[in-house]
């Protein structure tokens, strides 16, 4: 459960980059408001760590640009100047030009949905759909083998709901050319 810090005045997406809490807590900024993110579960965090790793692996073999970054900054272009939300994974395909603070284009976004955090959550795969360079997102739950994914259309439009992808079957992330089993994704988690 993400809690928000209620004494501050509503802040820019400015602001929020050089704002230091000083509690060693990840925060988020949703509509002005710095949300802070509770620690991931066990569960959580292994989904995020195979995950993370097997599609490094792939991108590695890969060759090219792409990189998989683990909690990064992203900026919706909807509300913008009051947003920055904080996706588990986001993969991202353009060259290192200066060290950024936010994925200004992720290409694939994921999150891990726990029990806690299913409101923050789908609020921000709303946000993620506003993004342009956005292709697919997916949301990966930690209390079951299954996905909810997300891929924009050609013409640049999203569906109107996710594709359920359940135990056993594979699970495609089209806009990296990957295909697993949805299964081994939860290898080292409490589903295993």
């Amino acid at each position: 459960m993400n809690v928000v810090r209620k004494h501050v005045p509503l802040m820019t997406a400015q602001e929020f980059l050089v704002w230091e809490p000083g509690d060693g807590r990840m925060w988020q900024l949703v509509d002005g408001q710095p949300q802070a993110m509770a620690p991931t579960t066990r569960s959580h965090g292994a989904l995020m760590n195979e995950i993370g790793r097997r599609i490094a692996n792939h991108l590695e073999q890969s060759g090219g640009p792409c990189s998989v970054i683990t909690a990064p900054g992203t900026q919706p272009k909807v509300q913008a100047r009051t947003n920055i939300r904080i996706p588990d994974l986001a993969v991202v395909c353009t060259p290192y030009e200066t060290e950024e603070q936010l994925v200004l284009t992720p290409r694939l976004v994921i999150e891990v949905l726990s029990p806690s955090n299913r409101a923050e959550t789908w609020s921000n795969v709303w946000t993620y759909v506003t993004i342009p360079s956005v292709q697919e997102i997916v949301v990966i739950s930690s209390m079951a083998v299954e996905a909810d994914q997300l891929c924009r259309a050609p013409d640049g439009s999203w569906p109107d709901q996710p594709t359920k992808i359940t135990d056993g079957a594979d699970i495609t992330f089209a806009s990296i050319d990957l295909t697993l089993k949805l299964r081994a994704l939860y290898r080292t988690t409490r589903l295993a």
